[in-house]
């Protein structure tokens, strides 16, 4: 079709297909608008639409890049010989932007010991579902830390008692999520380690002066000669040695029960008082009795308020 040079003011038009004929049909005088004039939110919205296009989100639609970067932790219990790795791969998106954020991807769990190898692949599949899934993925944290075994838990290196295998891969998960900052980090306020501070100088100063006076009263009630331990009735009987020693290894107040055992837990490390028993709160053996009240030295829980 030959090109046609218009001459003339235009003052009417009308759009035509070959298929469905005349589709509009509109006066060009009653749509004219001054050449100065901006259409009603045409810019705002052309630069507006850009911008937020260009920002991903993690959905089920999100390819696998051909390459993740993430971090692998070595897991050892008591409950099983060997130890595990889990590796946590990340995914970022929109890099270099203001809306850069690295989110978690896939999960991966290696062991040695194949007695977990099925609920072991089926947990890893399910969590990295969820992940890629996107949205607020937190909740998995406190879904794994509460499963308790039936056979009961075991105490980790600093204190801190683990219900089950599954929470420990929880805890790893929660660790995890803080060090990309999906997380924030439980951190006590200045007001409450001041006070936590205060109360354990306090129980410090209580157990020094009470190990002050045990120790005089037992050297004043010994037997001249030093025969009262020899003198003491079943002392050769093995049953009654180990109990004398069971009883002499447990803290004070029967608190044997909720205090790790260094031989079990390797609790050598320990920031906390030796006799500290477990908080129900954060489960870390960080609880001590002050002024009748059982405080908790690590999250400042206390049955007295």
């Amino acid at each position: 079709m030959a090109a046609k040079k218009i001459e003339g003011e235009i003052v009417d038009y009308r759009v035509r297909t070959a298929k469905n004929g005349e589709v509009h049909a509109n006066d060009a005088a009653d749509t004219k608008e001054p050449e100065n004039a901006k259409p009603s939110g045409a810019a705002e919205s052309t630069a507006d639409t850009p911008a937020q296009s260009e920002i991903v989100s993690l959905n089920e639609s999100l390819k696998r890049p051909e390459e993740l970067s993430g971090c692998t932790y070595k897991v050892k219990t008591p409950v099983s010989e060997h130890a595990m790795y889990i590796t946590i791969n990340d995914i970022v998106l929109n890099g270099g932007t203001e809306h850069e954020i690295r989110r978690p991807f896939e999960i991966f769990i290696n062991s040695k010991n194949l007695d977990h190898f099925q609920w072991i692949v089926a947990l890893t599949r399910i969590i990295s579902a969820v992940f890629r899934k996107g949205g607020d993925v937190t909740f998995l944290v406190e879904e794994l830390k509460a499963v308790f075994d039936p056979r009961g838990g075991y105490w980790k290196t600093g204190g801190k008692f683990m219900p089950s295998l599954i929470a420990e891969i929880g805890d790893v998960i929660e660790a995890h999520m803080m060090k990309i900052g999906m997380i924030a980090p439980k951190e006590l306020s200045e007001h409450q380690k001041a006070l936590l501070a205060e109360k354990r100088a306090q129980y410090e100063a209580s157990k020094s002066l009470s190990g002050t006076g045990g120790s005089t009263t037992s050297g004043a009630g010994s037997s001249p000669g030093g025969g009262g331990a020899s003198s003491t009735p079943g002392s050769n009987d093995p049953s009654a040695s180990a109990y004398e020693h069971e009883a002499s290894a447990s803290p004070a107040g029967g608190a044997s029960s909720e205090t790790p055992s260094g031989a079990d837990s390797g609790d050598k490390a320990s920031p906390f008082p030796d006799g500290a028993t477990l908080c129900t709160k954060c489960n870390t053996a960080a609880v001590v009795l002050l002024d009748g009240c059982r405080t908790c030295l690590n999250c400042g829980d206390s049955k007295c308020g």
